[in-house]
């Protein structure tokens, strides 16, 4: 199935090399889930702070749930600053 992928900020670096942007389209397995997705793609869980699926944010607790053809998984470390 196919889905945007969306990795903001310093995980950015982690989308393949070449992309432009922060945003790839990927074909993915049905089931795959957006930790199977972080992990296959060398994200540090450590430094993932928001999870957002078409725009609705996902908790920690059920970042395993199957992603759906279409969707747009978006990523984002946590922010500091001053």
């Amino acid at each position: 199935m196919k889905l945007k992928f969306k990795l903001y900020a310093s995980l950015g670096e982690h989308l393949p090399s070449g992309t432009s942007g922060h945003e790839i389209s990927i074909e993915v397995p049905k089931e795959t889930t957006p930790l199977m997705l972080l992990k296959e793609h060398g994200v540090p869980l450590a430094e993932v702070h928001l999870v957002l699926i078409n725009g609705i944010f996902i908790p920690v607790s059920q970042r395993d749930i199957p992603l759906n053809e279409g969707d747009e998984l978006a990523v984002w470390p946590a922010v500091a600053g001053g």
